[in-house]
């Protein structure tokens, strides 16, 4: 799973990573959003969405201390992070930002 994890982030796709947790309400406001980002960008960008509960150790790695937290890499690098809910048009900018 980590050797899988480390090949998707060493992409040339920017990859937008969703640290999210089930009881989180703005976690549940961002799903649509990161839907229609994928809807919009396609093949252009891989969304993960990774659960904190379930994935502590990886969440403190990249030191994610509020949900929702995303997280952009591109070519293994982290380009952009930010907490909270942001708009589509928001995310869309920042991805394409980083092709």
């Amino acid at each position: 799973m980590k050797s899988k994890f480390n090949e998707l982030l060493n992409s040339e796709i920017p990859v937008l990573i969703d640290f999210f947790a089930d009881w989180c309400g703005p976690c549940k406001t961002l799903t649509p959003v990161l839907e229609q980002v994928k809807e919009e960008l396609g093949d252009a960008v891989k969304i993960i969405k990774i659960d904190v509960d379930k994935n502590q150790p990886l969440a403190a790695k990249y030191q994610v201390r509020g949900v929702p937290t995303m997280l952009l890499f591109k070519n293994g690098k982290q380009v952009w992070r930010e907490s909270g809910v942001l708009q589509k048009n928001e995310i869309i900018k920042v991805i394409k930002s980083n092709y």
